[in-house]
């Protein structure tokens, strides 16, 4: 388990962050990978999967922009897992893209209560990725 992504889990606890993965991209393979999970029995840190070509990976991944739903129907329609995260009582989460040369290398992705993710905890977040963000690349490229 990467010491990065354990505190900048515990940081984004803090703040009121539920659950707690990060994915790593392989986009020459058109797969990814979970590399770290605050819920492994759920979650588990395993195998792969492939990466579907949607309205999240557009704006996440092309787009290299942060993924925003404040609900379970705004993610319902990408994340096919969505039964699963709201029989944990999560209702919104972002994903965050890490880039590093113009290339996503992976995701932040925080899940929490529904409407969670206002515009002032969304900067306290962006921050908080932007201020591990050496660290994240570093993990992310090792492995």
């Amino acid at each position: 388990m990467s010491q990065t992504y354990a505190a900048l889990n515990l940081a984004c606890a803090a703040l009121g962050t539920r659950l707690f993965t990060v994915t790593v991209q392989d986009l020459t393979q058109d797969v990814a990978r979970r590399a770290f999970s605050s819920h492994p029995v759920e979650y588990p840190v395993s195998g792969t999967k492939p990466l579907t070509r949607d309205g999240w990976y557009d704006h996440c991944i092309t787009g290299q922009q942060t993924f925003v739903a404040n609900t379970t129907p705004e993610f319902a329609r990408y994340f096919f897992d969505h039964a699963l995260i709201t029989s944990l009582g999560l209702g919104s989460c972002i994903n965050i893209p890490v880039v590093q040369d113009g290339t996503v290398l992976g995701t932040v992705n925080l899940l929490a209560e529904e409407q969670h993710f206002t515009p002032d905890r969304l900067a306290a977040y962006h921050a908080l990725t932007h201020s591990h963000h050496a660290a994240l690349v570093a993990a992310m490229l090792e492995g």
